[in-house]
């Protein structure tokens, strides 16, 4: 083995421990954001805005995120200053926790400067680690990647979920503790980048654009016509998605653990399906995988209409996590298929921009029309969900009809990819010989 594929896997390994401790961060605050903004004496509207601010402001910071690279010349340095700020964010909240007086907007404000760090390092850690990682290996490197850190994430949540279910009855310590826990997680994922080698990146003004740029070639370009798909998509899904947390803890009094276990039921089948889908998607493409999930992510609501028992609703979030799986694996990873890598930092950027923009639209829309609606089976919410469902339905079947591959790949019917995916049978005939996995 070279030194530069030595140093390239060293860097790997060292990507990995600062993902799992990252992802620890996640697994104590990803869930807990909403429950707190609960205990404070939010609404269903202040739910809405905790998702719309915070997500609204991530979109902005990235439209700066590769100018600010280019000019500091290091994915490293920024990753650095952003967890440097997000582990501060995370003290601060753990200190609001024990002010009985805090109130919700200010808390909010928190949430969305903790959201906007964790924005900066997405499509900077994503070009890094594109870099490293042979194009014809991304899918199953990045599934297999993916469902380590899940793991974690979910026994992260859990171990978050049970702390505030057993400090119940001092509920503002619990959430201190868990936001506390999250900070020292952060400190120790910084450890890690220190050890990682940056891999040398080419900053050409040829390959700088603006985002008015990127917007005119809507017509023409492929990928501007995918960023903007997946905006719509995230659109359709944030109408409804944050008022989960509400529909389970307030209008069924879940506790905060059965809460979160079931909200990581999809979680753990996303990560436990993710490196299958990569392993497909490196043979079938990205496209064909995104084109056979999006219009099954618009049924996910409308289970919640049949039937709202723990025992039910586990069984509807092992089929969202079975469908979001291959969804989220492959949205990413068509970016790095169809964007060179001195334009991957700001592709991706531009690409959390729309999508960031898109999910405070769809949360600050669904705020707003909740309490106008009619009741279905009593509860607004259930409309909301009705509501979603149907334009994701609409968006996801007819706006991928757009989009083309960007690479060579093994065509395949909906029907062998469903049935291989569950592996009752091989997946496709290509040249006569059978591809199995």
């Amino acid at each position: 083995m070279n030194t530069s594929q030595e140093i390239s896997r060293k860097t790997l390994r060292q990507s990995l421990w600062h993902g799992v401790f990252s992802s620890a961060v996640t697994g104590f605050t990803q869930d807990c954001f909403t429950p707190f903004v609960l205990l404070l004496g939010g609404t269903a509207r202040h739910v809405g805005a905790l998702n719309a601010v915070p997500n609204l402001f991530a979109a902005l910071v990235q439209i700066k995120t590769a100018d600010i690279t280019a000019h500091l010349r290091s994915r490293k340095k920024i990753l650095g200053i952003a967890l440097f700020l997000q582990g501060l964010t995370l003290l601060l909240m753990a200190g609001a926790a024990l002010n009985a007086h805090v109130s919700v907007w200010m808390f909010i404000a928190l949430a969305t400067l903790f959201t906007g760090c964790g924005a900066v390092m997405v499509p900077v850690l994503g070009s890094f680690l594109s870099d490293l990682v042979e194009q014809s290996k991304r899918g199953e490197y990045f599934g297999w990647r993916n469902k380590v850190l899940g793991f974690v994430i979910i026994g992260t949540s859990l171990i978050a979920g049970a702390i505030l279910t057993l400090m119940k009855q001092r509920s503002h310590w619990g959430f201190a503790a868990v936001f506390a826990g999250a900070f020292v997680w952060r400190v120790v994922s910084g450890v890690f980048i220190r050890g990682m080698h940056e891999p040398s990146l080419r900053h050409d003004r040829d390959n700088s654009f603006t985002l008015f740029q990127f917007l005119r070639r809507l017509k023409e370009s492929n990928f501007a016509k995918f960023v903007l798909f997946v905006a719509l998509m995230n659109f359709t899904v944030n109408l409804a998605s944050p008022f989960f947390a509400v529909l389970m803890l307030r209008d069924l009094h879940f506790s905060y653990f059965l809460y979160v276990v079931i909200t990581v039921t999809a979680t753990f089948t996303i990560y436990c399906t993710m490196e299958r889908w990569g392993r497909h998607a490196d043979k079938v493409g990205n496209l064909k995988i995104i084109k056979f999930t999006a219009p099954l992510i618009g049924f996910i609501p409308l289970l919640w209409l049949i039937n709202r028992h723990p025992l039910f609703l586990f069984a509807a979030q092992i089929f969202s996590g079975f469908v979001w799986a291959g969804f989220n694996l492959c949205t990413a990873n068509f970016i790095y298929d169809a964007v060179m890598p001195e334009k991957r930092t700001r592709c991706i950027a531009y690409f959390n921009v729309f999508n960031g923009l898109a999910l405070a639209a769809g949360a600050i829309l669904g705020g707003l029309v909740l309490p106008h609606l009619p009741e279905v089976y009593g509860n607004r919410i259930l409309t909301l969900l009705i509501i979603s469902s149907m334009v994701r339905i609409v968006v996801g079947t007819i706006v991928p009809l757009w989009l083309k591959e960007v690479r060579t790949v093994t065509e395949i019917n909906n029907n062998e990819l469903f049935f291989s995916m569950i592996g009752i049978r091989a997946m496709v005939d290509m040249d006569r010989k059978t591809i199995r996995f």
